[in-house]
C-alpha cells in the first residue's frame, strides 16, 4: 500500500509486488524487469528465447510465493505427505502448464502481445525434458499434477538425467539417436539446493563390530562415495494456492579434482573420480546389453533412491525425535520395480545408522512403502545378478537374505513341504547364476500391492504374482491409471475445451464426471456440427506440421488413424502396418477400389538396443516411401512417420486423432494412458482386450469401440495348444501377400534380406500372436471404414467418447490412492501477502 498526497487529499493506493502481483500491468512491469535485470539484455539486445526465459522467471517468481507457504503449512502442520519414487518423469514443456495452473494464461498472453511478442512462439522455445521413456514417466507426471490439484501434499523424486531419452531422428527410414541435451541454455523452472546434498557408498564389504551397549553390529565400510545434490521443480496446482515440487538428484563426485595425480602428469586421471560418479546422473536408462550398463543402471536406482531415502529421513527428524510416528508421517510409492531397492536401504538406515532394532525396523518399513506394478511382461520385473550386488550393494544383499530368510520362513509355516512354491516366492532366483528378484523384495516390503487397470490387476493376482496373492490377498487392489485433463484437454485442446466450458461451465476442469453433461448435446445438429468443425480445423493444422515436418501432404478429410506410443512388439506397431499394406495391396489388384481416404500416422521411439522395435520403425518408413509415391494409390492411403515423439508432439497428435490403435496382445499391456488421452479428444478407439481397453470400452459403450482379436484367456489356450503362425499363411490368401511383399523386397529396393528378421519372427515364433488376430484386425477396420462414411453418426461417437472419459481423470486415480492405500488428507494452503514493506528476516527457532 502506497501513500499519495494531493492538493486536496491523502489517498491510498495498492501497488502489486512485482514478484507477486497478477494483473496484466504488473506481469509486464516483472516480464521487462526479468529480461533486464536476470537476462541482462534490453529489447536491443535479446533473443527470442531470452524473452522466453524472462516469461519463465516472472512465472517462477509466483510458484515460489505459493511454493514458500505450501512448505510452511506443511510443517507448522506437521502433516502426512506422499513420497513418490520415480525413476521417470516426463514433465513436458512447463510454461503452458504452469500459466493454466496459476490462472493467469489469458493475462500473461495479453501482457506478452502488448510488449510486441506472441506467448505461443515463446512457449515453443522450451527445451523438453525427456527424463522418462513413456507411459510410466508420463503417468508420473501427471500424479504429481493432482496431488497439487487436490491439495496433497506431496514431493516426487527422480534423477535429473544430464541427458534425457535420446533426440530421436529419422535418417534414411532408421531411427538415429543423437544427445538430448535438454539442459544446454539452462533450466529456468529448476533450484539447485546444494545444502541438502547428501551422501552415497558403494562398494567395499562389511564388517562385524560391538556398539557401545555391547550389542553385535555390522557396518559398511565402502570403498567409493558419491554426491547426491538435489535440484527443485515447483508444480502448481490448479488455480489453488498450493505448490509441491519435483526434486530430482544430481550426482557428483566428492573430489571432482585430485591435484597430486594431476601434477604427476597423469592428467586424465586426474578426474577420473569425477567423470565416473557423474554418469550416475548422465543418460536415461542406459543400454544394459553390456555388464557396465547393467551396473550403471543399478547404481542409478540405488544413488536416488538412497538420495531420497536420507532427504525423507532428515526431514521427518527436523520436527520429530524418533521414529515412532516415521509410517504415520510418511507414505513412499514405488513407481514400478526400478526404486524397490528402497526397502532395503530404509532397513540399512534404520538398522546401521539410527541403530533399531530389526523388528521394528521392519514393521516401519513394511508400514511405509507402497508398490505399483506396471508391467505383465516377464522381462520388465527386474533382476540384478547377486554376483552384481555384492560387489556394489554388499551390505544391501546381506540385509536382503536375512528378510528373504524370515518370509521364507513364514511361507513354509503357511505351506508346510511346499518346496516349489518356497522357490517360486524367494527373493533370491536360484541357478547357475543366482539373482536377486526385485518384484519380490516390493512385494515383501509393502504393505499395499496395485495393479493398474482392473484386468492387470486379475492377471498380477492369477498369474505374475500368485504366489503372493494366495499368501496375502489383503495386500493387492486395482488402481486403474488416469491421465490430467489440465494438460491433456484444457491445454492441449482449447478449442473444443472452450466448447465444454461454453456449454456446462469449467467445473470439468477438476472434477471430469461432469463432462456427462454434455450428453444431452450428442444429438444436437448445431453442437455436433461444431465439435466437427473443430476437429476439422485440429486435423488441418496437424497436417500442415506434417508437411513442414515430413515434406508429405496428407488430405485433412481424410481419416487419421493413429499409433503413437513407445515402440515395441508386444504394442504392435507392425500389425497396423500389415493393415496398411493389405490396403496397398487390394488397390495395386483394382487401381479403381472405392476404400475411402485414411493417413496412418505412427510416433515413438524404440530402445537404442532393441533391434526389431528399430527395424520396425525403418519398414515403416520404407512402406511410406513407396506407398506414398506410388501414382495408383493417388492419395487414398498415406503412411506418416513423425520423428521425436514427445510430450509436446502428443499435444499436436491426440486432438487431431479420429481413430486411435490401442492394439496390443490381450494380456500384455498393464494399461496403457494413451487410450485415455485419445478418447478424451474424441477420438473413437480400435482395440483389444487388454489393459484399460475393457474399461474405456464399458464406459464409452460397446457400440462406440471397435473391438477385435483374442482375449486373455484365448491367448493362453492357443499358447498351450501349440500356436503355429505358419498355418494362418498358409490358410489366408490376404496375409500372404502382405508377407510376401515384404519379403521379397518391395519395400527394401529388392533388398531380400534386409526385413527378413520381421519376417522370419513372424513365421517362426509370433511371440505376440499378429498372425492369430490379422483377420479379426482386418474385419474390425472394415467396420471403421464403413463408419466413417456416416459422418454425422462418427460424430456422435465421438462425443460420446470423450464425455463418457470422467472415471479416467488423474484426480480420481489419485484420490483412490490417497483414500485406500496412503491414508493422507488435503491440506489448504493460505496464501499470506508479500509485503515488500515488510520484507525482511526475523530469525526464530525452529520448529
Amino acid at each position: 500500500m502506497e501513500k499519495y498526497i494531493t492538493p486536496t487529499e491523502e489517498i491510498e493506493v495498492q501497488i502489486e509486488d512485482d514478484r507477486t502481483g497478477m494483473s496484466v500491468k504488473t506481469l509486464k512491469r516483472a516480464f521487462a524487469d526479468n529480461l533486464y535485470y536476470i537476462q541482462g539484455k534490453n529489447e536491443f539486445l535479446a533473443t527470442p528465447f531470452d524473452y522466453y526465459m524472462a516469461l519463465a522467471y516472472t512465472v517462477r517468481d509466483r510458484l515460489l510465493h505459493r511454493w514458500i507457504n505450501t512448505a510452511t503449512t506443511y510443517i507448522k502442520k506437521d502433516v502426512k505427505s506422499v513420497y513418490y519414487l520415480s525413476a521417470e518423469f516426463l514433465m513436458g514443456r512447463q510454461l503452458g502448464k504452469n500459466l493454466l495452473n496459476l490462472g493467469i494464461y489469458e493475462r500473461a498472453r495479453q501482457a506478452i502481445h502488448e510488449s510486441g511478442l506472441d506467448i505461443n512462439d515463446l512457449m515453443t522455445l522450451e527445451a523438453e525434458p525427456g527424463l522418462g521413456n513413456g507411459g510410466l514417466g508420463r503417468l508420473a507426471a501427471c500424479f504429481l499434477d493432482s496431488l497439487a490439484t487436490l491439495e496433497i501434499p506431496a514431493v516426487g523424486y527422480g534423477i535429473r538425467y544430464e541427458f534425457g531419452i535420446f533426440d530421436q531422428r529419422i535418417e534414411n527410414g532408421m531411427q538415429v539417436e543423437h544427445p538430448d541435451r535438454w539442459l544446454r541454455f539452462g533450466n529456468p523452472w529448476e533450484i539447485e539446493r546444494p545444502e541438502l546434498t547428501v551422501e552415497v557408498f558403494f562398494g567395499g564389504h562389511t564388517e562385524p563390530y560391538y556398539d557401545e551397549a555391547g550389542n553385535h553390529r555390522l557396518r559398511w565400510i565402502p570403498g567409493r562415495k558419491v554426491l547426491g545434490t538435489p535440484y527443485d521443480t515447483p508444480l502448481p496446482g490448479y488455480q489453488n494456492n498450493t505448490v509441491n515440487i519435483l526434486r530430482l538428484w544430481s550426482a557428483s563426485a566428492s573430489q571432482d579434482f585430485d591435484f597430486q595425480v594431476f601434477d604427476s602428469g597423469d592428467y586424465a586421471g586426474s578426474v577420473t573420480d569425477k567423470i565416473v560418479s557423474e554418469n550416475i546422473s548422465k543418460v536415461l536408462y542406459p543400454n544394459d546389453n553390456t555388464s557396465q550398463g547393467k551396473q550403471l543402471r543399478l547404481e542409478q536406482q540405488y544413488f536416488f533412491v538412497s538420495c531420497s531415502l536420507q532427504d525423507i529421513i532428515n526431514s521427518y527428524c527436523l520436527t520429530h525425535p524418533n521414529f515412532d510416528q516415521f509410517h504415520e508421517k510418511v507414505a513412499i510409492q514405488l513407481n514400478d520395480t526400478h526404486p524397490s531397492i528402497g526397502i532395503a536401504e530404509l532397513m540399512r538406515l534404520l538398522i546401521d545408522k539410527y541403530h533399531l532394532g530389526w523388528n521394528r525396523a521392519w514393521y516401519i518399513t513394511k508400514n511405509t512403502f507402497a508398490y505399483t506394478n506396471h508391467t505383465l511382461l516377464a522381462e520388465a520385473l527386474e533382476r540384478w545378478p547377486v554376483s552384481l550386488f555384492e560387489q556394489l550393494l554388499p551390505r544391501h544383499l546381506e540385509i536382503i537374505y536375512e528378510i528373504n530368510r524370515r518370509f521364507l520362513d513364514e511361507v513354509r509355516a503357511k505351506y508346510p513341504g511346499d518346496t516349489d512354491r518356497v522357490g517360486r516366492m524367494s527373493l533370491i532366483e536360484e541357478g547357475d547364476q543366482k539373482y536377486v528378484r526385485m518384484a519380490h523384495l516390493a512385494c515383501v516390503g509393502s504393505h499395499v500391492i496395485n495393479g493398474v487397470a482392473q484386468l492387470h490387476t486379475d492377471l498380477l493376482k492369477q498369474d505374475v504374482l500368485k504366489d503372493f496373492h494366495q499368501l496375502w490377498p489383503q495386500r493387492f487392489q486395482n488402481k486403474t491409471n488416469g491421465v490430467t485433463p489440465r494438460r491433456w484437454l484444457r491445454l492441449s485442446n482449447p478449442k473444443l475445451s472452450d466448447l465444454i466450458t461454453e456449454k456446462i461451465g469449467d467445473g470439468w476442469i477438476t472434477n471430469l464426471e461432469k463432462l456427462k453433461q454434455l450428453e444431452m448435446f450428442a444429438d444436437d445438429p448445431e453442437f455436433r456440427h461444431r465439435w466437427r468443425q473443430i476437429k476439422q480445423e485440429l486435423k488441418q493444422e496437424l497436417a500442415e506440421y506434417i508437411l513442414l515436418a515430413n515434406d508429405i501432404e496428407v488430405n485433412p478429410d481424410s481419416l487419421f488413424d493413429v499409433q503413437v506410443k513407445r515402440i515395441h512388439e508386444y504394442k504392435r506397431q507392425l500389425l497396423c502396418i500389415l493393415y496398411a499394406i493389405t490396403l496397398y495391396n487390394r488397390i495395386k489388384r483394382n487401381p479403381s477400389l472405392d476404400i475411402g481416404s485414411r493417413t496412418f500416422i505412427f510416433a515413438g521411439k524404440a530402445a537404442p538396443g532393441y533391434y526389431i522395435a528399430k527395424l520396425v520403425i525403418r519398414l515403416i518408413n520404407s512402406v511410406a516411401k513407396v506407398i506414398n509415391n506410388d501414382p495408383d494409390v493417388a492419395d487414398r492411403i498415406k503412411v506418416v512417420f513423425l520423428e521425436g515423439f514427445s510430450v509436446s508432439l502428443g499435444q499436436r497428435v491426440y486432438p487431431a486423432a479420429e481413430l486411435s490403435e490401442q492394439i496390443s496382445t490381450a494380456g500384455k499391456e498393464a494399461s496403457g494412458t494413451g487410450n485415455m488421452k485419445f478418447a478424451m479428444n474424441g477420438a473413437l478407439t480400435i482395440g483389444t482386450l487388454d489393459g484399460a481397453n475393457v474399461e474405456i470400452r464399458e464406459a464409452v459403450g460397446a457400440e462406440n469401440f471397435f473391438l477385435f482379436g483374442l482375449t486373455t484367456q484365448e491367448v493362453y489356450a492357443l499358447k498351450a495348444r501349440g500356436y503355429n503362425p505358419r498355418e494362418y499363411y498358409d490358410n489366408n490368401p490376404e496375409l500372404r501377400d502382405v508377407i510376401d511383399r515384404i519379403a521379397t523386397g518391395c519395400f527394401s529396393n529388392g533388398d531380400q534380406e534386409m526385413f527378413r528378421p520381421i519376417v522370419d519372427s513372424l513365421m517362426y515364433h509370433d511371440q505376440y500372436m499378429l498372425f492369430a488376430d490379422y483377420q479379426s484386425y482386418v474385419d474390425c477396420q472394415e467396420q471403421v471404414s464403413q463408419a466413417y462414411r456416416d459422418q454425422n453418426n462418427w460424430t456422435r461417437m465421438s462425443i460420446l467418447n470423450s464425455v463418457r472419459m470422467g472415471k479416467f481423470s488423474s484426480d480420481r486415480t489419485i484420490k483412490e490412492y490417497c483414500q485406500d492405500i496412503w491414508k493422507v488428507s488435503p491440506v489448504k494452503i493460505q496464501l499470506e501477502e508479500y509485503l515488500p514493506e515488510e520484507a525482511g528476516l526475523k530469525l526464530i527457532e525452529k520448529l
